[in-house]
């Protein structure tokens, strides 16, 4: 039974989210919120929102997940080439160079493919969502330093959200709009078919209205704008998260605007029990939180910006917290692996025995001998058929030739060997030396080893651009025992020809 938290920091409150992970059920089990104000810091926020949200019987969480401000995030949409979607992680920081303001080597960044469209093109678009590696780290030392515990994801901007409003996405009908409307600031994400294709961040909130209400709605008519010129469709709909959801009169001043149906974002498809009804209203409050939470346990793939030299490693107490199930399969695969063993043990020693009397029965047959013994029969089939051959193998080879070369080279030579190319008992050595001397001096010494024969410099010129010397070396690799074994060879077959003529001429 996971249980996972989720942490929203805001501009004016932190709120977080503990989801409890059945079979096949999730339950949210606590949801709060702390104000922040000139004498609460984010840090004292979160663990107080955090122990509010886990409650007394839960002190600890098995995950959590906390997001930096969409503001801090820069999205972009690349168009690339298909061919390179195996190396997207490799090909995205060339890509992203050129589109960022701040420097890509000190940045972390996560992505997706977008779904192709119909008909396939050559091309792929992909979502990148980049932030400044500082800016993830100092959100991941506010936890730390608030609950003495890592967040195993940090989320960007209003992507968490995606996974509270996907079942709204119905397949065919076009993205719809969530808007995270905040005191400050907002954050807008379209999602189509279930995930996010667009997302960005406002610069203005329910702070001001009405006066900035025409502001407002400016700024989510470029954003849907911005959206609808990389080639989107238009949005269907705009579900409102955060606490302007509940604020009076946003609903109706933004669908004017806009001229699209807007809503509060409806209650998550979760089991919400052990939330009061005065919770349960407000959860649109608590989105981000929720899909935060949310995103520790998905099998999709959510936005997580601990990538790179931020990845999230386990460390021994969750190992020492998971002892148990993990001694329980441990042992399940002992006896498993045991009995496997056992019966395995077992056929093999029923096949032993066949091939055992099978032996025998073929050794008497053949060699004359019964025998039950693979070693005995061994022996008795090579004192049989005992062949004398020698070993085909050259005394001398191209590793023998590096091995010569390095020893004749003195230490204070400088050289350097461009190719080797041994072949059909030939060799040709391309190097570089300081003089046309010191080459003579290595073909010299070559020439005293008894496996080199015809040792020669064929060429020699000037480096281009230096003054040190190119030369080529060549010379024949044939030890004198190569010469014996083949004469061997050729004595024995005369042998063996010599008393099938005698006979023929008996004849």
């Amino acid at each position: 039974m996971p249980i996972l938290l989720g942490i929203d920091v805001g501009s004016t409150s932190v709120k977080a989210v503990c989801v409890r992970s059945f079979y096949k059920r999730l339950e949210v089990a606590g949801a709060a919120t702390v104000d922040l104000g000139p004498n609460m810091s984010e840090a004292e926020a979160i663990k107080l929102a955090s122990a509010a949200a886990l409650g007394p019987k839960s002190p600890t969480a098995d995950g959590i997940a906390i997001a930096i401000d969409g503001a801090k995030t820069a999205v972009r949409t690349l168009t690339l080439p298909k061919s390179v979607e195996k190396q997207l992680a490799e090909v995205l920081p060339f890509e992203l160079d050129s589109n960022l303001a701040f420097d890509v080597a000190q940045s972390v960044f996560d992505y997706r493919v977008l779904p192709a469209e119909t008909p396939p093109k050559a091309t792929m678009d992909v979502l990148v969502v980049v932030a400044r590696t500082d800016d993830v780290r100092a959100r991941i030392e506010q936890v730390k330093a608030a609950m003495n515990a890592e967040p195993e994801a940090v989320g960007a901007g209003p992507f968490p959200m995606t996974l509270v409003a996907a079942p709204l996405a119905v397949t065919g009908q076009g993205p719809i709009c969530v808007l995270d409307l905040g005191k400050t600031t907002s954050e807008l994400v379209l999602i189509e078919d279930g995930d996010a294709v667009f997302a960005r961040a406002l610069s203005l909130g329910t702070q001001g209205l009405p006066g900035t209400a025409q502001k407002l709605a400016r700024e989510l008519r470029v954003s849907i704008a911005a959206y609808r010129s990389q080639g989107g469709k238009s949005p269907t709909k705009i579900y409102l998260a955060g606490g302007g959801a509940f604020v009076s009169g946003a609903k109706a001043f933004l669908s004017s605007e806009l001229e699209l149906p807007v809503e509060p974002l409806p209650q998550p498809a979760l089991d919400l029990s052990p939330l009061t009804p005065e919770r349960i209203a407000e959860m649109p409050r608590f989105a981000k939180a929720l899909g935060l939470a949310l995103s520790l346990g998905a099998r999709t793939h959510v936005m997580n910006l601990r990538r790179g030299p931020l990845a999230y490693e386990r460390g021994f107490s969750w190992v020492r917290e998971k002892t148990t199930p993990i001694l329980i399969m441990a042992a399940v695969l002992m006896f498993s692996f045991a009995f496997s063993g056992g019966a395995q043990l077992f056929a093999k020693g029923k096949e032993r025995a066949v091939l055992e009397q099978a032996l025998a029965t073929v050794t008497k047959d053949v060699l004359g001998e019964e025998t039950q013994s693979a070693q005995r029969a061994n022996e008795l089939l090579s004192s049989q058929t005992a062949i004398n051959d020698e070993d085909p193998l050259p005394h001398a080879d191209a590793f023998d030739v590096m091995v010569k070369l390095s020893e004749v080279i003195p230490q204070s030579m400088t050289h350097d060997i461009d190719e080797l190319d041994v072949q059909k008992n030939h060799a040709v050595v391309h190097g570089i030396v300081q003089t046309v001397a010191d080459a003579q001096s290595i073909a010299s010494s070559l020439k005293t080893e008894r496996c080199f024969s015809d040792v020669k410099i064929t060429r020699t010129n000037q480096v281009v651009g230096g003054e040190r010397q190119k030369y080529v070396l060549e010379f024949d690799v044939k030890c004198p025992e190569d010469d014996k074994k083949a004469a061997k060879k050729k004595t024995d077959g005369a042998a063996s020809a010599q008393p099938a003529t005698s006979t023929g001429g008996g004849k």
